[in-house]
């Protein structure tokens, strides 16, 4: 976002700045940034996440399997996924994630 202002209503409202800006020989420029809060902070992507990200159905039951091992899946939850992989296939989990999805739906790219 970025505003061009007027110089007359920019000595009007900013009259102390303005001198001190306008009153050098050259040129200055200047940008302000503003923070935006970043919608992905502490997110922690799900089985879903890691799934909608896979190429085949081979590599969706290996991110499965993974989660299953390590405990963060339990083995009922697994074992509804899988028959969904395979009944249903990758695209009844939703659209494929592309590399950078996340820095798109922030609007950073």
């Amino acid at each position: 976002m970025s505003r061009v202002w007027d110089i007359e209503e920019f000595k009007k409202k900013y009259p102390h700045l303005a001198k001190e800006i306008l009153g050098s020989k050259g040129s200055v420029h200047f940008r302000i940034g503003v923070r935006v809060k970043d919608p992905w902070r502490g997110y922690d992507p799900n089985v879903y996440d890691f799934i909608r990200r896979a190429d085949t159905i081979e590599q969706a039951l290996e991110v499965v399997d993974f989660l299953e091992k390590r405990g963060e899946l339990s083995h009922e939850k697994a074992e509804k996924i899988r028959k969904q992989l395979k009944e249903k296939g990758l695209q009844s989990f939703g659209p494929k994630k592309e590399f950078g999805y996340y820095l798109k739906a922030a609007g950073y790219e």
